[in-house]
């Protein structure tokens, strides 16, 4: 009890990430979760002898987790088994075509041969333009706190030299011409949130971060990595604790000293992380306190990521033709991606990322069952889209599409089903607008841009996950945590 206490709030991987980093630094560690269980977005639902992830189902950047496991003295392979996908996913146009993505250089440039082969040269361009993205801004910058703006100008020259100011569609668009290999080179800003036709070109690097790590799948779902860094957490001597609802933020002095719960308990701290929402951190957590750079004018003005729509559904037969992840691309590109980031209803068609992974994984289902987990990118709560109303008839919609054109028979042969909607992320995981990934990741809401990691206006308060620099993502929340070595005193500082 002598040691510096940290609280975090949340248990996310960003919270967790944090809360392990602060332990191997001295301090002694309290995360407080609302939900039952930990994980935040990577909840975990089971239900009628089904296992379904939540949320993050692929693993890119092994290494940032196994740096974890290693400030424990431990290795990853000890609590988690991580199985390489290949290939990682398989694309399938409106046109019929297919294009099966994996990280093998030899085997890639066959598939982009045999679709669009006059683009060959310009995809190997583009490839060494992700891999110079990567060098740049995963190795150099992820990590950086961008406390100050002088961070953000000594960095202007590698932004200009990297053309950030465009956006990652424009990139590619000037190497290839083919409209499914731009498409396939540039809707990696998806999944964290931002609109390829917007996106800075930076996020280009996400093609060559999964060539050279790979895209693995945690054996019994992801929840099972949530489980590891609890167990890390817990080796360290703190504590995750479920059922424990922060209602605010406690300050004196313009320095976070703690939090009180909903149930009206009090807890002291040194230092206080928070995973929550950035948006809801500060409108909420510290309300009513003056804050001077992040202000409700501020985030009135801010641009958020799309929601998503999310079906879970198990079936009583197997589909062993289908892969453990497929992207269904719908006729439309540019003009569905407007609809989801700037539409005032649900498109009539869509693009889905569908996850099956009974592929993998039997352990997930009951035996001769299939998991899957389908996914449609769709406007925040901000459109006025009542979801009540719309839910059911979209996820007929979309069981409809993938009977006709993956999954023959579905909608007879499903025995367990749920949703997510964007209202869930709002009231389930107090995502602000039921934005799915937080602020949008554009170039003037990126690094110094963002909320900060270490906030501007609050002594000893921090913040992780999605919505404060690096960003969305896997790679990006854990990441977040790791910016905390360098703004963070250590444990030994305080007492």
């Amino acid at each position: 009890m002598s040691r510096a206490h940290a609280i975090v709030i949340g248990s996310g991987f960003g919270g967790l990430a944090a809360a392990v980093r602060l332990g191997a630094r001295g301090y002694r560690v309290t995360v407080l979760e609302r939900l039952d269980a930990p994980g935040g977005r990577a909840y975990v639902f089971h239900q009628d002898g089904f296992t379904f992830d939540a949320g993050p189902t692929i693993v890119t950047a092994p290494a940032l987790f196994e740096s974890l496991w290693s400030l424990c003295g431990r290795r990853l392979a000890d609590d988690v088994t991580l199985k390489p996908l290949s290939p990682f996913y398989r694309i399938r146009f409106a046109d019929g075509s297919a294009l099966d993505w994996s990280g093998d250089p030899a085997a890639m440039e066959r598939e982009i041969a045999r679709l669009a082969p006059a683009d060959l040269p310009g995809y190997r361009r583009f490839m060494r333009v992700s891999e110079r993205l990567y060098r740049i801004a995963f190795e150099r910058l992820m990590h950086l706190p961008f406390s100050r703006w002088q961070d953000m100008a000594r960095q202007l020259p590698n932004l200009l030299r990297l053309r950030a100011y465009r956006s990652l569609y424009a990139v590619v668009a000037s190497h290839v011409r083919d409209p499914r290999l731009r498409f396939a080179l540039s809707f990696h800003p998806l999944f964290v949130g931002g609109n390829p036709f917007r996106t800075s070109a930076l996020y280009g690097l996400i093609v060559h971060l999964e060539r050279l790590g790979g895209v693995h799948y945690v054996m019994g779902g992801t929840g099972e990595l949530v489980k590891g860094l609890v167990r890390l957490i817990e080796s360290q001597g703190g504590e995750v604790r479920c059922n424990s609802e922060v209602r605010r933020i406690t300050l004196r002095d313009a320095t976070a000293r703690g939090v009180e719960l909903r149930s009206g308990e009090r807890l002291s701290a040194d230092v206080v992380v928070s995973n929550a929402d950035a948006a809801w951190t500060y409108r909420e957590l510290l309300a009513g306190e003056r804050h001077r750079h992040w202000n409700e004018s501020r985030w009135r003005q801010a641009h958020y990521s799309m929601s998503l729509f999310i079906w879970y559904f198990g079936t009583r037969r197997q589909y062993p033709e289908v892969g453990h992840h497929t992207i269904l691309v719908g006729p439309r590109y540019r003009e569905l991606i407007a609809d989801i980031f700037d539409g005032r209803e649900l498109a009539p068609d869509f693009s889905l990322y569908l996850h099956r992974p009974t592929a993998s994984d039997p352990s997930v289902a009951p035996a001769g069952c299939d998991a899957f987990y389908v996914l449609a990118p769709v406007p925040h709560l901000r459109s006025g889209i009542d979801w009540r109303r719309e839910a059911e008839p979209y996820r007929r919609r979309i069981a409809a599409h993938l009977s006709a054109s993956l999954l023959p028979g579905l909608e007879e042969n499903i025995v367990t089903s749920r949703m997510m909607t964007p209202e869930d992320f709002q009231d389930r995981l107090l995502s602000v607008h039921g934005a799915a990934f937080g602020l949008q990741p554009l170039l003037r809401q990126s690094a110094w841009f963002r909320p900060h990691n270490q906030s501007e206006d609050f002594q000893h308060l921090y913040l992780v996950g999605a919505g404060t620099h690096p960003g969305a993502g896997l790679p990006g929340v854990v990441s977040s945590a790791r910016v905390l070595d360098t703004v963070v005193p250590h444990g030994s500082t305080f007492g």
